[in-house]
């Protein structure tokens, strides 16, 4: 595919995340109406490998409505949330207004962050929760991130493992609740197309642009992108708990977060990395 086949998908991807944030904005998935809780969709294992980020320089790249960069302004750091959606990044600096966060948020494609945030190097660069799907060129974002960061300076990747999106979510007609492959774990075969009138999120169907595209990473492909780039792996985890109950057979943990009663299988993973 070429790069102006992936552009055009990518338009569609970024229309199609405008006509999300409404429905978003209004769930009770991200309940914007209650006291704001950024850190509730934080595993614990993320800040013990983020260590201490007061006085750092942090870039959230694929932010959204900006609720997990709030957490780090409120833990000191000098935040920045980047997003290609120009609905994502007007809500998020009306969620961090109302909040008293001290957070700034710039609207651009992750390919051209250099560019849009002016060469500025960073300590942090944290992605993911469903950000890698809609990349098409890991090797061009692994390059992008160590040109984001400083010497020495660290990415955090936390996503949702490749084994869990590669299950079916819920059974199709005349099958049971089992889990079963649906979708490819390796990439390579190219986007899958979805027509995204409801998302994630509880709320209404999305009005407008329903097409969305994804691109599945192995585990293999995301670190070989990062090594190729210059980035050194430093720590790699898997988890079995998500932050919101994917299937409805899957129990409440002490962490506040779910997971499957058997077989425990990874479900996100945390990729600390270091140029």
């Amino acid at each position: 595919m070429t790069s102006a086949e992936h552009d055009r998908l990518m338009r569609a991807n970024q229309a199609n995340w405008d006509a999300r944030t409404p429905v978003h904005l209004a769930s009770r998935f991200y309940g914007l109406d209650q006291n704001l809780d950024p850190e509730r969709w934080f595993a614990p294992f993320e800040w013990e490998d983020l260590g201490e980020l007061a006085g750092r320089d942090v870039l959230h790249l694929q932010c959204h409505l900006g609720t997990e960069t709030i957490a780090f302004a409120r833990r000191g750091a000098r935040a920045v949330g980047l997003d290609f959606s120009e609905a994502s990044v007007a809500a998020a600096r009306d969620i961090a207004a109302t909040s008293g966060a001290d957070v700034t948020y710039v609207r651009a494609n992750v390919y051209d962050a250099v560019e849009a945030l002016d060469g500025r190097l960073f300590d942090v660069v944290y992605t993911g929760k469903g950000a890698l799907c809609y990349l098409p060129d890991l090797d061009r974002w692994a390059q992008t991130v160590h040109r984001l960061l400083r010497p020495g300076g660290r990415l955090y990747v936390v996503e949702f493992h490749p084994l869990l999106n590669s299950l079916g979510p819920k059974p199709a007609p005349g099958e049971g609740p089992e889990l079963l492959l649906r979708h490819d774990y390796l990439g390579g075969a190219g986007p899958v197309h979805r027509d995204g009138t409801h998302t994630y999120t509880d709320g209404p169907a999305v009005e407008g642009a329903t097409d969305s595209y994804e691109w599945m990473h192995g585990m293999g492909e995301v670190v070989t992108a990062l090594t190729d780039a210059g980035l050194a792996v430093r720590r790699l985890r898997e988890g079995d708990e998500l932050p919101w109950p994917r299937w409805p057979r899957m129990v409440r943990s002490e962490s506040g977060w779910w997971r499957l009663p058997e077989p425990r299988i990874p479900l996100l993973y945390g990729l600390l990395a270091a140029r």
